[in-house]
């Protein structure tokens, strides 16, 4: 990619996507999503989600990190104002639970957490019970996901 552009840039510029309108540069401060995953497989999809967030106009911070306490460490670290759990086949509500626990415990739950993927629908209260602001089911499209998060993720710093 040309320096510049694409997700490296975005993180080079510490979040800032530089835009020309007008002949004048301005600084335009977009939405930071951390997406992160719990379970295995899958990894081109999650991939894909992540780009097409990204061409939607949110920042995406992605990362393979799989414990609650980096999930939450590089939330923090990368200043984000969402974070997006993609539940895999192995993945645990506990490990959701820690998320939010070390949110908490940071003073970080100005940061939303969704959860969306392999869980099952009797899952979905106990997620809510935890925390999470929002979980997608196997079967949500993308462009449900990037409407939702127009309407609903705000920046949070």
């Amino acid at each position: 990619m040309a320096k510049g552009t694409g997700l490296k840039a975005a993180q080079e510029t510490g979040g800032v996507s530089i835009r020309k309108r007008g002949g004048q540069m301005q600084d335009e401060k977009r939405v930071r999503i951390l997406m992160a995953k719990f379970g295995e497989g899958y990894e081109k999809s999650v991939v894909r989600l992540a780009l097409a967030f990204r061409e939607s106009g949110f920042e995406i911070i992605y990362t393979e990190t799989q414990t609650p306490e980096a999930i939450v460490t590089s939330a923090i670290q990368e200043d984000v104002d969402h974070i997006g759990i993609t539940t895999l086949p192995g993945a645990k509500i506990d490990d959701i639970r820690r998320v939010m626990e070390l949110l908490e415990k940071a003073g970080a739950r100005d940061i939303g957490v969704t959860a969306g993927g392999f869980l099952g629908y009797d899952d979905i209260p106990r997620l809510k019970e935890v925390g999470i602001v929002q979980f997608f089911p196997t079967g949500t499209t993308i462009q449900e996901l990037i409407e939702w998060a127009q309407a609903n993720i705000k920046q949070s710093h």
